[in-house]
């Protein structure tokens, strides 16, 4: 008998924890588990990952564990991500983020998982204006300062405009509090953020550098106006194409301001400090062009970057190499080139959409981008080229990418030398 209760009490448990399927399917939907009957609030999970092989020409006198390399083949997870949010209340909103970037074989083991996002949201009006705090993307500047990265239009975003990527931020999220909302077709987002205090700033030297002394607030908004179909807002992270599934053409405009947050040696040999300031505007046009499912996707970008007299950082996605043995070279090893700079910044991306089923049940998308940046540092224009074709075999459920990167090569005196190629694969897998 008394086992006979155990099992009737498991029993009952089981119809309150485990219903029937009809009953289950109430309470999940479109993938989303509902807290309440119309599933308004809910909590949803997704994951997503990309990864990358790839074959390049190194720059020159790049060393992998101090063994000189001039080119090769690797293999890396470039992002994986896993999300967790809901609307828990009809006001109150929470987000986190988990994941890891650009894990190949010389990154730390076991070491790369860590959180991208960690905030709560209230909204005091729900259109109009939501409060929220913790770490977060809801950074100033440009669309693609927070980009969507599963629903991006190429290979990579473009990552220049990740201003202080790393630097005294956490893969471009921040400790901040933020508002943000909807005022007609007007989409806004302002945020106070609290800078990580920067651990690895060169010496101090004539050229600007980040101070490493206590950090003052950064400022940071972005504002577009949606002239054609309205964009959700529920996260940070702004959609790189929609490949036609909506009509959109925004434009925007944004900043990013930190008091003192640079600093050099004057001609005196004092140490004078300066403030970071940077402004951009842009423009978005993504929409359907044909009856069979054709579309286009537009992005350009005008960027003024003020980082203080000189200022020059290399980036290399997904670095494969760990040193470089020449040194008269201002990029460093494996494939950085001089990203983020003083100066002006122009950035294109482009891409077409082939009618739905072209090949079976799958579709071409194939695109190209430039970034062109005239950096005070340089004497000689950086191009960055990237162009390749998306293989959508299902939307961005699954995806291949193939593209060819192009990035220059420069001399410590700034001049141009010369250029190094990227072949890179991608497969995306993403639930959403």
């Amino acid at each position: 008998m008394k086992n006979l209760k155990y099992a009737l009490a498991f029993l009952g448990l089981s119809a309150t924890f485990l219903p029937e399927s009809t009953q289950a399917q109430e309470f999940f939907k479109d993938r989303k588990l509902y807290l309440n009957e119309d599933g308004s609030n809910y909590v949803k999970f997704t994951f997503m990952t990309q990864a990358w092989l790839r074959s390049m020409d190194y720059n020159p006198g790049t060393t992998i564990n101090g063994v000189e390399k001039n080119n090769g083949t690797d293999i890396g997870i470039r992002r994986y991500r896993v999300q967790m949010y809901g609307q828990l209340t009809d006001r109150v909103f929470a987000y986190s983020q988990f994941g890891e970037n650009n894990f190949n074989t010389i990154s730390e083991r076991k070491l790369g998982f860590f959180v991208h996002d960690a905030y709560g949201e209230y909204a005091v009006d729900k259109t109009k204006l939501s409060i929220g705090v913790g770490l977060s993307g809801w950074s100033g500047l440009s669309r693609f300062s927070s980009p969507s990265v599963g629903s991006i239009l190429g290979i990579d975003a473009p990552l220049f405009l990740q201003t202080t990527n790393d630097v005294n931020d956490q893969f471009l999220r921040k400790l901040s509090v933020f508002v943000k909302g909807k005022l007609g077709k007007l989409d806004y987002r302002l945020q106070m953020a609290d800078p990580l205090e920067v651990k690895d700033s060169p010496p101090i030297v004539n050229e600007a550098t980040f101070s490493t002394d206590p950090s003052e607030m950064q400022w940071n908004g972005y504002f577009q106006y949606q002239f054609l179909d309205q964009e959700s807002n529920m996260t940070p992270y702004l959609t790189g194409t929609y490949q036609g599934k909506k009509k959109v053409f925004n434009i925007g405009a944004g900043f990013i301001y930190q008091k003192d947050a640079m600093w050099m040696l004057n001609t005196t040999g004092d140490v004078e400090k300066s403030d970071m300031v940077h402004f951009a505007a842009d423009v978005f046009y993504d929409a359907p062009i044909g009856a069979g499912g054709q579309a286009v996707s537009f992005y350009g970008n005008v960027t003024s970057y003020d980082f203080g007299k000189n200022y020059i950082r290399n980036g290399g996605a997904m670095n494969p190499a760990n040193g470089s043995n020449n040194p008269v070279m201002l990029n460093g090893g494996g494939n950085s080139f001089p990203m983020y700079g003083t100066g002006t910044v122009i950035y294109a991306q482009a891409g077409y959409k082939f009618k739905d089923n072209l090949i079976g049940q799958t579709t071409l998308m194939p695109y190209v981008s430039l970034q062109h940046a005239d950096y005070d540092r340089l004497n000689d224009a950086m191009n960055f080229f990237d162009a390749g074709v998306n293989w959508l075999l299902d939307g961005n459920v699954s995806k291949f990418t193939v593209a060819y990167q192009n990035r220059p090569i420069y001399n410590l005196g700034g001049e141009k030398t010369g250029s190094k190629g990227a072949f890179i694969a991608q497969y995306q897998v993403l639930f959403n």
